[in-house]
């Protein structure tokens, strides 16, 4: 199979991929969206961008308990996670400084309600 030939192969690519991935789904669990911080900035860009922090941070240290635990692959563990992260940090700086720029309505009010609901959409 050609999963298994990947993950017994030697090398630092899937330890590259592994770190990538992992930053990419912890701040994906702790955040929306670039599109979403970008839409509502106007309304929630320091609470939405609050929580890439927080998402960096636990990205931070699952990447470097991998790296801990795996210290063969730690180089490339540690530059999947930096190249993610910082690739990631910036798609949100773009998106909150695009949004605050935009007078272009956010989805939401002032009070963080929906303006629009699923069920009037025809």
């Amino acid at each position: 199979m050609a999963i298994a030939r990947v993950g017994a192969a030697e090398g630092d690519g899937v330890a590259f991929l592994v770190s990538a991935g992992i930053v990419y789904e912890i701040i994906a669990a702790a955040c929306s969206s670039p599109q979403t911080t970008e839409i509502n900035a106007s309304s929630r860009a320091p609470t939405l961008m609050k929580w890439v922090h927080i998402g960096l941070v636990q990205s931070a240290l699952f990447v470097a308990a991998a790296s801990y635990f795996d210290r063969k692959r730690a180089p490339a563990y540690l530059a999947g996670g930096i190249a993610a992260g910082v690739i990631m940090y910036g798609s949100y700086m773009h998106a909150k400084k695009a949004g605050l720029a935009s007078s272009q309505p956010g989805t939401e009010d002032t009070n963080g309600a929906a303006m629009a609901s699923w069920d009037n959409v025809t």
